[in-house]
């Protein structure tokens, strides 16, 4: 792990530190006090940093929901871990390529997408992605805040690709956290049997919290049907809403960084609520 830079997120107290973990860059934030909770991001170019954001300087403001949500509540906020993406120019596929649930996808899912060939599915490396932040990044990390947070006060969070990922982990990995919040999850790019994979494979209900919601514009508004098809498959399977398992869907919002931080406050209280 080697350190980049710090800078600092107007109206949060500390610093983000942005680190290097073999070309994989990190950006992570600890609260002032010590936290008993850790929050796991995908994306992180867009949690913190309007700078490195790609959707026009919008972040998720991450920590600023974290620490209103934790006052409401009356803890320490989460600490959070923010993995970027790896697309580049050289690579633009990189992103789809570390989010996928690359298992499903090399087995029966076929993939809704534009020239995609049999050849390309080989070059997923999602378990390769899941296991480098549970392997190495978030043990590092920790250690070298002298931080040890039970899994059972960790969770995950993803948009799109980022929510399937999220799912994905808490299948490929269930020990390594209690909570999946998956916001705008890419249902599209499997259809049915992409939501049929996940949901039999998920954990089953009273070990983990499982968040999904949607919005009602753009690329949300085609996930209606498979999301109601999740939802159904959720209740089949034990699940219950308002218990262990909650889905919204947020009318006017849509597939970007302003909508998913316009109701993140509510998915932190799902997942830090008693």
């Amino acid at each position: 792990m080697k350190e980049i830079k710090r800078f600092q997120i107007r109206g949060v107290a500390g610093e983000v530190k942005r680190v290097d973990f073999d070309g994989r860059i990190v950006d992570y934030w600890f609260p002032k006090n010590p936290a008993s909770h850790l929050l796991i991001a995908h994306d992180g170019q867009n949690v913190f940093d309007g700078r490195t954001s790609t959707h026009r300087g919008r972040t998720w403001k991450m920590a600023q929901s974290a620490n209103r949500v934790s006052k409401e509540l009356g803890i320490n906020p989460p600490a959070i871990i923010a993995v970027w993406h790896s697309s580049t120019k050289e690579d633009p596929m990189g992103r789809a390529k570390d989010l996928a649930p690359q298992r499903f996808f090399q087995e029966d899912v076929e993939v809704n997408g534009v020239n995609v060939v049999k050849a390309d599915l080989a070059l997923l490396r999602g378990d390769h992605y899941l296991n480098s932040i549970f392997d190495q990044i978030v043990p590092e990390i920790l250690d070298a805040h002298g931080l040890d947070i039970a899994t059972s006060h960790r969770g995950m969070i993803g948009s799109s690709m980022g929510g399937l990922s999220t799912l994905y982990a808490g299948i490929q990995r269930p020990e390594q956290m209690s909570a999946l919040l998956a916001l705008s999850p890419h249902w599209t790019i499997g259809g049915n049997r992409l939501v049929e994979r996940t949901i039999t494979e998920l954990p089953k209900p009273s070990t983990h919290k499982i968040w999904m919601s949607r919005g009602t514009k753009s690329l949300d508004a085609d996930y209606k049907p498979f999301q109601e098809y999740a939802d159904r498959l959720m209740k089949e399977k034990g699940y219950r809403v308002g218990h262990d398992f909650h889905t919204k869907v947020y009318e006017k919002t849509s597939h970007n960084e302003k909508s998913w931080a316009s109701y993140l406050d509510q998915v932190l209280h799902f997942w830090l609520g008693k």
